[in-house]
Parts: C-alpha cells; structure tokens; sequence
C-alpha cells in the first residue's frame, strides 16, 4: 500500500469523522440529510454531464434496479443516523453504526454459504467487535444486562449499520454486474465514480419522497433552509468528498482490505470527537470498547 493510498484513506476517515461530529451538532432530521444529498448530486452532476448521451442506452437494467435499491438503503442509513444523533451520543452511535455493518455482511456471507472466504482471524475479529459494541453504552461491567441496550439509541444505530451493510452489498453486486457488463468504453475507476454519482442521486429521490410526503418532513425542510442551510452543504461536501477519496486511493492498492483497515480510524477519533468537542462523558469503558471495535475491525480486514 503506497504512501499515497495511506494518505487518501486517513484524509478520508478524519473528513468521516468530521461532518459526523458537524451533523450532530445540529440535531440532523431526514431533511438536513435531503439538502446535504442534494448537495453532493450537484458536485457530481457534471460527471453525469458528461456521460449524459450514454447513460440510458448503455447502462443495463439490472443496474439501474440495484441503484434503485441501493439509493433506498442509504437514504434510510440517514434517516436512522439522524434519529440517533437527536437522541444519543456520537460516542456511542457513530461506533455501532460504522463497526457493525463489517459484521452484518460477514454474516450474510455465511448465510450464503461462501464460508470459505471467511478465515478464523475474521471470526475472532468479529466477536471482539462485537463485544466492543455491548461495552461502549456502559459505566460499569454490572450493567451488562439486556435491558441497557433497549433504547432508541442504540436501535437507530443498530438499523443505520444494517442500512449500510445493504447498501454496500448492493453495490458490490451492482458493480460487478456493470464492469462484466461494460459497454460505455471506460475504465473501471471511472466507472465507479460514475456509479457513485447515480447512487447518490438515487438517495436524493428517497429522501425527498420520504420527506415530502410527511407535513412535519416539509415543515423541517423549511427550517433547515431557514437555520441550517449552510451546515447542511457542508455536511454534503465531507460525505461525498470522503467517498471520492476512498475511490481514488482503490487505484493505488492491490488489497482493497487494506483500504478498510485504514478508514476505520475513523472510529475512535468519532468517539474522542464526541467527548472532547461535545463535552460526552467519558468513562474508561467506553474508551475500551472503541479500542476493541478497532482490534476487531483490523482483524475482519486483514483477515
């Protein structure tokens, strides 16, 4: 893995880090996330520009069923996150929602039945994540009881990981689909970018069905067109340029595992984010719980 790719990867999980850290400062509703979407379908739109006298005769509609579908998982990705967000903590939200998806799609490569692609340093790395995740919501090792994490906290968190676990085994297939399906003559690279750029106008229409069709959805649009606007943009600005730069360092590896080893920094500097700039409380399970989600992780992708 060059120093580039390095470089890429760690820019990309901080900027993460970041308009997470950006987002829950302004209670984010489904709304918030619509105009930060937007945003990003905007900054891509000249490369859909661009491919515009190809992209409806050469795009295969299997591909254009997984976008939609794709486009459905992450815009409700963002609607759970928000609700975590509005009522708990980064530091204990944004670990599960970003740990857990790892473990939601080894399971489902289980599931079906592709368990020789799974080896015994990914199993042991799951459950460390695992564990990781039953800790970083307690005080004290007495609490460990079920009941501590029957909150809506941790269940929007828990529904964000596994929206994203979707959305990302949609891709995957989608993906693989479009490159063995290859009839706009452009390489591979570029062909994910572009994928991107329609996989977040996708998010877009979701979103605004969801929000529209709700009075309180258009009510909250208003509001943050009124008061959060700008926050909003920027927000949209970090969750596309973070994708973008994860893209670009896939051209400088070999070992794509590699890449996500690396961008799960993002985890503990979300949580020392939390406790740090939003004055969370900090207590020393917390602190190793992340450090074990991290182990964990590591290991997953690695393995």
């Amino acid at each position: 893995m060059t120093l580039v790719a390095i470089s890429l990867v760690i820019l990309s999980a901080c900027i993460h880090a970041l308009w997470n850290l950006f987002t829950k400062k302004r209670h984010p509703t489904a709304s918030f996330f619509l105009l930060a979407s937007l945003t990003g379908t905007l900054l891509l739109s000249p490369i859909l520009i661009h491919h515009s006298d190809t992209l409806l005769h050469h795009i295969p509609d299997r591909v254009w069923m997984l976008l939609i579908i794709a486009g459905f998982f992450m815009a409700f990705y963002f609607i759970s996150l928000a609700r975590a967000y509005r009522t708990g903590e980064l530091s204990i939200a944004y670990p599960i929602a970003r740990a857990m998806p790892v473990i939601i799609v080894l399971a489902v490569v289980v599931y079906l039945g592709r368990v020789d692609q799974i080896s015994l340093q990914s199993i042991v790395g799951s459950a460390l994540v695992v564990f990781g995740c039953f800790m970083i919501p307690l005080q004290r090792f007495k609490e460990l009881r079920f009941s501590n994490y029957l909150n809506l906290t941790c269940g929007m968190a828990l529904i964000a990981a596994t929206c994203s676990a979707g959305y990302a085994l949609v891709d995957d297939e989608a993906l693989r689909y479009f490159r063995n399906n290859n009839q706009l003559a452009i390489d591979n690279t570029s062909m994910t970018i572009l994928y991107a750029c329609l996989e977040a106008l996708m998010t877009s229409l979701w979103l605004a069905l969801f929000v529209v069709i709700r009075k309180q959805g258009r009510i909250d649009f208003y509001q943050v067109i009124c008061v959060n606007k700008w926050y909003a943009i920027v927000a949209g600005i970090g969750i596309y340029l973070s994708y973008t730069l994860v893209l670009v360092a896939l051209a400088f590896v070999e070992n794509v595992s590699y890449i996500v080893a690396f961008h799960r920094l993002s985890i503990p500097l979300g949580a020392a984010l939390g406790i740090l700039i939003l004055k969370e409380k900090f207590y020393p399970l917390k602190l190793l719980g992340v450090l074990i989600m991290l182990v964990g992780l590591l290991g997953v992708a690695l393995g």
